[in-house]
């Protein structure tokens, strides 16, 4: 029996990595994607948005390992020191991506439960060939306000990101619109689509918007 193409295979993989890296500072500490909102965590409605889009799932995440037992995905910390930010997250999720067969990830930042369930078909099929595809909350005036954090992003910039991290970039979306990307806009709704979690005042607001947001069934883990 002949093997299967490498290309072949690159098609059947949807890679997606959660960006949870961050120290949460603005919480005041400790893991807000671990916070609950509802019946779950902020993670578990993340997890419940990606994983009918995306497999295999990994999330990026450093420091003790132990607060994310039980969530069920493949630990990428950081492999450049002194938390760099998300754009370390995002290699991350491209050289694991890439040591899997595949041509691209998508990234999603961990606290940010209302993201849209077509992110991956839309960003997937939105980009006129460009290597990089990032999501834009479309406002008032049509105006688009960029989500660096979510976005799809070939496995052949994997060297020059890295370099660049090295240099000292730590902005991805500056570092993504260097690199020729483009945008997928997504219509405003309630709530937000791209509505994150950084206070615990946006966690208050965020149980207010689960009244007006379908609760997706908890993950299988």
């Amino acid at each position: 029996m002949r093997g299967k193409n490498p290309s072949d295979t690159a098609k059947l993989l949807r890679p997606a990595i959660i960006l949870a890296g961050g120290q949460s500072l603005r919480m005041g500490g400790g893991q807000k994607a671990l916070m609950p909102l509802g019946d779950m965590r902020v993670i578990d409605h993340v997890l419940a948005r990606l994983r009918p889009q995306c497999s295999p799932i990994a999330l990026s995440a450093n420091g003790d390992p132990a607060p994310w037992q039980g969530v069920g995905l493949d630990l990428r910390p950081d492999s450049l020191p002194d938390y760099p930010g998300p754009l370390a997250g995002i290699l991350e999720g491209m050289e694991w991506a890439a040591a899997l067969g595949a041509n691209h990830v998508v990234s999603v930042a961990a606290d940010t439960p209302f993201f849209p369930r077509d992110l991956y078909d839309r960003l997937f099929g939105g980009g006129d060939g460009s290597q990089i595809r990032l999501a834009a909350a479309l406002g008032a005036e049509g105006r688009e306000k960029i989500q660096p954090t979510f976005g799809l992003w070939s496995v052949r910039l994997r060297s020059q990101l890295r370099q660049a991290l090295l240099k000292g970039e730590r902005k991805v979306g500056l570092w993504a619109m260097e690199n020729g990307a483009t945008t997928v806009s997504f219509a405003s709704a309630t709530p937000p689509p791209f509505f994150n979690v950084n206070h615990p005042e946006d966690l208050a607001q965020a149980e207010a918007y689960l009244d007006k947001s379908p609760v997706p069934q908890p993950p299988i883990l």
